[in-house]
């Protein structure tokens, strides 16, 4: 099947008796409701739950092998191969399930808050929830917009056509197949609305670069002096609850670009994660959480329809989804300045990286490139001891292009901008995971907040003789004891024994970059 006769389908589906184009949110949230597909929390949010798949599915992704990209892309067991063959097959059997229902659910709208770079985007739904959905997470046109926008990208979400791996080449039920010569992203058997969210991101990691900007799994605010702070960590360091500051403007919680003017946000909303979430602890997302919000996998009262966020029985990957105007304190549209500070987040679960560090510029490429945190113990099935995790640049999962390609600009940006970085972990002290203790959420908040003010530019430091880490002697608000990790230890030959192990991880892990 060839580029014509597929662009026609999609138009012929486009045109449809049974499709629902750019419905409100209070018209999505009756769809959902008239459809069965959820149901609404004490907040006037959306609650729904994604069956058997709760997280992303990372081995079902591919990308089809065509010749302009071939040469282009890191190919490999997240940039997994699909031939062109395939991806037709897939495609006409995709669309043809989706004329057949009743009602399915279009979007238009944009990635990308900085008009230079956006990026026009549809997002063709099966569910009203996930339509409601990509309407709360990307930028929503004005009326003048929507009447001239043309989409450069697509997305068609169908999770109940299944795919079957011996007759369709897939690996599973479940498929996201990305096209970068026909611009479509299928996706199917899998309800999970994050592979939506992700699949965009990951084009954005592909065209950004080619236009000299860089693309960036991270967070980001501005200070009242329109100082802007970057946090890249991956899920559990605490990347959307440090951004989410209340002496700070948000820009945005999990996807930006670094351009020659400065910083933007790619998305329009927030997927925060759920799990223990408080109105003490994170007051900013627990007030989003508002009517037309979509919350995940939430165990919630049957009567009164009050989540509960402490429990993970369904998932610990619980989320809500709603737009970034639901945040008191936020920019505007999402731009802002060049960033002055970055912090890369980690939860160290074996209890031996130093909460904070200052990091020269080499120093941040190598721990950019690394992108440590740990899988806790009991997480995971066969899981006994702490694991070291290494996603490169942050955000592996989502580069289409080699690692390295991504770490340079940032090393460019960092010599440009005189930008100050910090690596912060807000896992385990005292000893590793089941020995040791959380470090406290307001010793980490005292960190941040010390090199966001500029504190530790000229601050005394130790040298950690393991990670060759610069370790600030005095904080304020943070017992000085609380800063050396060994000196928190009660035994500090085991200390060493535990940092010379995740060291050598670390050794490991950056061999594949041949640097």
């Amino acid at each position: 099947m060839n580029s014509i006769s597929l662009s026609f389908e999609l138009a012929e589906l486009l045109t449809g008796s049974n499709i629902q184009s750019q419905l409100s949110v209070p018209q999505l949230v009756e769809k959902v409701l008239q459809r069965k597909e959820g149901s609404l929390s004490s907040t006037g949010a959306v609650c729904v739950t994604t069956g058997a798949y709760t997280g992303r599915s990372p081995k079902d992704r591919f990308i089809v092998k065509e010749a302009f990209i071939e040469d282009k892309i890191d190919w490999g067991s997240v940039n997994q191969p699909i031939s062109d063959e395939v991806f037709s097959n897939l495609y006409r059997k995709v669309l043809l399930y989706l004329k057949q229902k009743e009602e399915i659910f279009v979007f238009k709208g944009f990635a990308g808050a900085d008009k230079n770079y956006q990026l026009p985007i549809q997002l063709i739904n099966e569910y009203a929830w996930h339509n409601l959905f990509a309407h709360q997470l990307f930028i929503r046109p004005t009326l003048k917009e929507l009447n001239e926008h043309h989409a450069e990208f697509t997305v068609i979400s169908a999770p109940g056509f299944h795919s079957n791996p011996l007759l369709d080449g897939t690996k599973s039920e479940a498929f996201i197949v990305i096209s970068f010569k026909r611009r479509i992203v299928l996706i199917g058997g899998t309800e999970y609305a994050g592979e939506i969210k992700k699949s965009i991101f990951s084009i954005m990691n592909y065209l950004l670069p080619d236009k000299s900007v860089l693309s960036m799994h991270c967070s980001a605010n501005v200070g009242a002096e329109g100082d802007v702070a970057l946090f890249f960590g991956l899920s559990g360091t605490g990347k959307t609850t440090l951004s989410a500051d209340s002496n700070r403007r948000l820009i945005g919680d999990d996807e930006h670009g670094w351009s020659d003017d400065g910083i933007f946000n790619i998305e329009g909303g927030c997927y925060a994660k759920c799990i223990h979430l408080s109105k003490e602890k994170e007051p900013q997302i627990y007030n989003a959480i508002q009517f037309g919000s979509v919350l995940e996998n939430i165990v919630f009262n049957q009567i009164t329809r009050e989540p509960n966020y402490q429990n993970g029985r369904i998932t610990e990957n619980t989320r809500a989804a709603y737009p970034i105007q639901a945040i008191d304190h936020i920019v505007y549209p999402s731009m802002a300045g060049h960033a002055n500070t970055i912090i890369f987040l980690t939860a160290d679960a074996f209890g031996v990286m130093p909460p904070i560090s200052k990091l020269t510029k080499e120093q941040a490429i190598y721990h950019f490139l690394s992108g440590y945190t740990s899988k806790l113990a009991g997480t995971e099935k066969g899981i006994t001891e702490p694991q070291a995790t290494f996603s490169a640049c942050f955000g592996s999962p989502f580069l289409p292009l080699p690692a390295i390609r991504y770490a340079e600009m940032l090393g460019e940006k960092i010599s440009k901008h005189h930008t100050k970085v910090f690596l912060i972990n807000t896992g385990w002290t005292s000893g590793p995971y089941g020995i040791g203790k959380r470090i406290k959420l307001a010793y980490t908040r005292a960190m941040v907040r010390a090199a966001l003010d500029g504190d530790l530019n000229h601050t005394e430091t130790i040298k950690e003789p393991i990670f060759g880490l610069e370790i600030p002697l005095h904080i304020p608000g943070v017992p000085d004891e609380v800063l050396q990790p060994i000196k928190a230890w009660s035994d500090p030959k085991l200390y060493e024994q535990k940092a010379r192990e995740l060291a050598r991880k670390f050794e490991e892990n950056y061999k594949k970059f041949n640097l």
